[in-house]
């Protein structure tokens, strides 16, 4: 938890945010009871169809980032191209990860903050919401 408000703590963490949801909006809040600066890296599109290619994004790239940075909770928004690349370029304290960011590249990201000496942190999902979930009742309709 945050003690210090007068030293800037940055927290930085990494999601999709397609269908943007009041899941998202809980884990913005829960990063910042460990940071007081947050960023947030936003999947571009082309990364998105490399890992899943048969995935429908609803919203491209540029409008997830407008989204994402009109909320007054986050502070700064950068398209995130691969996060093992993007970790070690971004000014960040502490990595806040969801429970389901447990691929190769979040792997890799864990064993880059140890190294550095930078916090990691594992946020629990919001209960009953989801992009899956909000998918498949879209698809019902």
């Amino acid at each position: 938890m945050v003690k210090d408000m007068s030293k800037k703590i940055k927290i930085v963490t990494f999601g999709v945010f397609d269908y943007f949801h009041y899941g998202h909006l809980k884990l913005f809040e829960q990063c910042k009871q460990y940071g007081n600066y947050l960023i947030v890296g936003v999947q571009d599109d082309a990364e998105i169809l490399k890992r899943k290619p048969n995935h429908h994004i609803f919203y491209n790239t540029n409008q997830r980032i407008e989204i994402i940075k009109n909320l007054r909770l986050v502070d700064e928004v950068f398209v995130s191209k691969q996060v093992e690349l993007d970790i070690s370029k971004i000014d960040f304290d502490v990595l806040a990860l969801g429970e389901d960011q447990n691929h190769d590249g979040f792997i890799f990201a864990i064993e880059w903050c140890n190294k550095n000496n930078k916090k990691i942190v594992y946020l629990k999902r919001t209960q009953g919401i989801s992009s899956t979930l909000i998918k498949e009742n879209l698809g019902k309709k």
